[in-house]
């Protein structure tokens, strides 16, 4: 005999993945997860490769990538002739995005750390030294995430 597919609601789905129902509903609004079958009494109707499907997405997604690059993945996993080349390529392209997010936040944190100093914790707000550098050019964190 055969063993029957286990089959999933939405709300025993986003138990199984971690994740809530309207992450499930907004994933198939944009392509991450397809639309389900429905059975005979209209309820939707999930099987293991959407579980499995779901993780996948949260593991990228705990990596660092985008719904974007996720669904670009997951059309590379979908082609028969999909090349590792090119899911290496994203990968590699996601280091380097990180790597430069580390910079900026180093610089960030110098910055922070160098105005931090100056302030030693006395008098009002309106003396404080973090707020005054905040206001002038050194506070732009060598012309990172913020203007001026």
């Amino acid at each position: 005999m055969n063993k029957p597919l286990q089959t999933f609601t939405r709300g025993s789905l986003a138990r199984v993945a971690g994740v809530n129902l309207e992450t499930i509903r907004f994933y198939e609004t944009k392509g991450l997860l397809p639309f389900p079958e429905r059975n005979a009494s209209g309820y939707r109707q999930y099987d293991a490769s959407d579980a499995q499907r779901l993780g996948f997405i949260k593991r990228a997604q705990d990596l660092g990538f985008t719904l974007r690059e996720i669904k670009e993945l997951l059309s590379l996993r979908a082609l028969p002739e999909g090349s590792n080349q090119a899911v290496k390529q994203l990968a590699e392209e996601k280091i380097d995005a990180i790597a430069s997010k580390i910079r900026d936040l180093k610089q960030m944190k110098q910055a922070l750390i160098k105005i931090s100093a100056e302030c030693d914790g006395q008098g009002t707000a309106n003396e404080c030294p973090i707020l005054q550098a905040m206001e002038g050019a050194e506070a732009c964190c060598a012309g990172k995430g913020g203007s001026k």
